[in-house]
């Protein structure tokens, strides 16, 4: 079994003034080398979590570990073994892009020129070369975002945790981030904490996924293991001769339908019924898919 890279015991933590916890008595571990995913609505508590989990903010109980050392003993301890992006950084505000690589990669612990190579190399892999000599304040959010995952990569930490790292991302750009974080962790056994609350993009990269609602876990495990405890329904989309549509058993509705096609959600054992009382003549084309992580995440949270 991979090592632990976050232990994480009995996290509470209350803000003043709220009579709720933000975080309530959360338990988890996360492994050396997997990409793991915390999913949950704003305000759920994810980010409250994983700024404790980088020691900027201190629980009122409880303990997080970072490879078996509590992470309030030493501030350089995750400073060097994390790359964290946060939703906002303002602190990159008067250095130009070029120069926010570099500093973090030379304050990780590489050389002068280690560090250069360091930060042209991030530059290339993440497309920066056209704005590398601007400052932050001066990008667009997308660029900002891009900037960002090039600074908490920096030095190469085997650990990145990264909060909602594709807002304000085209769709080229957010397939890029996706692709880039899965050969980190394949190449190089990174592990990768994922914060969103968009399941869709999760489901692309993450192995194992903890659903937070009100500071607490209502579901932890891979997409498969969770899937296998709830009754989800499968989707089924039809397509069909233009003004043919197809008769459906008592009880099935299409929840879409355009003139030529529909898409349909059953339960597993009505399939077969399904698929008996179809009239093949009229079907264009015809595909089942089983529940998505987006399912699973609105069971958990409903």
């Amino acid at each position: 079994m991979a090592a632990v890279a976050y232990d994480v015991k009995n996290l509470v933590k209350t803000y003043p003034r709220q009579r709720a916890p933000a975080i309530d008595g959360v338990t988890f571990q996360i492994h050396e080398g997997e990409i793991f995913g915390l999913l949950g609505d704003n305000g759920a508590g994810k980010t409250t979590l994983v700024r404790q989990m980088v020691n900027l903010l201190r629980p009122d109980s409880g303990t997080v570990e970072l490879f078996g050392r509590d992470v309030r003993d030493d501030p350089r301890h995750v400073a060097m073994l994390v790359g964290y992006m946060p939703q906002k950084s303002a602190a990159l505000n008067r250095l130009t892009v070029g120069e926010a690589i570099y500093f973090t990669a030379h304050l990780r612990g590489l050389s002068r020129q280690a560090a250069r190579g360091e930060r042209d190399a991030l530059v290339e892999l993440w497309r920066l070369g056209d704005i590398v000599d601007k400052s932050s304040e001066q990008l667009s959010g997308g660029q900002r975002r891009l900037m960002q995952l090039a600074v908490a990569m920096a030095g190469d930490p085997p650990v990145l945790v990264l909060d909602e790292p594709t807002n304000d991302l085209d769709p080229v750009n957010r397939k890029h981030v996706w692709d880039v974080l899965r050969d980190r962790n394949t190449r190089r056994g990174t592990t990768v904490i994922l914060i969103t609350h968009d399941a869709v993009e999760a489901e692309k990269a993450i192995q194992r996924v903890g659903i937070v609602q009100r500071g607490r876990f209502t579901a932890l495990g891979t997409p498969g293991e969770l899937k296998s405890r709830v009754a989800l329904q499968v989707h089924v989309d039809l397509s069909f001769t233009p003004g043919s549509p197809p008769r459906l058993p008592a009880g099935i509705t299409p929840w879409k339908s355009a003139p030529d096609s529909w898409s349909l959600r059953v339960d597993p054992d009505a399939v077969p019924a399904l698929m008996a009382a179809l009239d093949f003549a009229d079907i264009t084309d015809i595909r089942l898919s089983s529940a998505t992580l987006e399912d699973l995440y609105l069971h958990y949270v409903s």
